[in-house]
């Protein structure tokens, strides 16, 4: 190999997308794209980086003397118990684009909950001139769960919109214009939510966290008179039976979900047919491949010049 070994790439998103931005990226080392089948019998013990998104169960195996790898997106459970993982710095994937996209589909799905889009479109296709008076937005409280960059960053547009936010995380950030709670504190975090915005990291701790007795602790009789479910956060963190069921008995007023434990979602699945439930294909914040690739290529630089690297997990916490 080279002085500078090329970047090992292991990404499940659109392959033909990813080979044709490889071409371009990294042009001073270069690019090992493990969805390219002359890849399979390459050696792969002299690479220092890898870019990684749901990587093969071998990647560790093969690719042992990793210094640090990347995540292709904001989150890394798509990796973190693979067989192998090595003891190295890992890095998040944070970006001003999927950071603006993840806030702007939050910010549409509240809004389409406080207006009651779903019974407009309802109306629509009835050929009804309903009538509706919704509330201001001042009057829904929306309780953001997970605070870091995409959560503080859906924060301040909910309230620019005139929506009142209040957050919770496991460590009790403190966000300026933002009342905050933490681990101790999510039954009064619950109590005072409208809508629940589930931005959460996945973590043990985090699966199936939200569930029948956590949306049964949400504020019943708010300006909308149930309380609405919203999840871009991960899939696995919800119980979807527990989703059907609490719209179905009345317990949530609807949901918009982004993210589920199985994708695509079934056909089958109960949620697809669910009354003011928007589903939306994982695309709340899809992750652009050039700004990924720009994003590495200066965490390398960073990381070779000697400075530290950026948005690194915490692998206790596991985010």
């Amino acid at each position: 190999m080279s002085a500078r070994p090329p970047i090992l790439v292991d990404l499940k998103f659109d392959p033909e997308t990813v080979a044709r931005i490889l071409k371009t990226a990294f042009p001073d080392r270069g690019s090992i794209n493990i969805a390219d089948p002359a890849s399979k019998d390459l050696d792969l013990t002299g690479i220092d980086y890898a870019l990684l998104w749901k990587p093969d169960a071998d990647l560790f195996t093969r690719a042992p003397n990793l210094k640090a790898i990347f995540s292709g997106g904001a989150g890394v459970d798509s990796f973190m118990n693979l067989a192998g993982l090595p003891d190295v710095p890992i890095v998040r994937f944070v970006d001003r684009s999927l950071t603006t996209r993840m806030s702007e589909w939050v910010v549409m799905q509240c809004l389409m909950h406080l207006r009651q889009q779903y019974q407009h479109d309802k109306d629509q296709r009835a050929r009804i001139w309903g009538k509706l008076v919704a509330p201001e937005a001042a009057a829904i409280t929306v309780g953001i769960m997970g605070l870091g960059v995409l959560g503080q960053d859906a924060a301040r547009k909910l309230k620019i919109m005139g929506f009142n936010v209040i957050g919770w995380s496991r460590s009790g950030k403190e966000i300026d214009g933002v009342e905050t709670f933490g681990a101790s504190e999510l039954d009064e975090f619950l109590s005072r939510t409208d809508f629940l915005v589930g931005l959460l990291p996945l973590t043990p701790e985090t699966t199936g966290f939200y569930n029948a007795r956590l949306f049964a602790k949400l504020r019943q009789g708010g300006a909308l008179g149930k309380p609405v479910f919203i999840n871009a956060g991960r899939g696995k963190s919800q119980v979807q039976a527990d989703i059907v069921a609490a719209v179905q008995n009345g317990v949530l007023g609807g949901a918009s979900i982004d993210v589920f434990a199985v994708e695509p979602l079934p056909s089958d699945d109960p949620l697809w047919g669910l009354e003011n439930v928007f589903i939306t294909p994982h695309d709340a914040a899809v992750s652009d491949e050039t700004a990924l690739f720009r994003h590495v290529e200066h965490q390398i630089a960073r990381y070779e010049s000697g400075e530290p690297l950026q948005f690194i997990v915490d692998r206790q916490a596991g985010y």
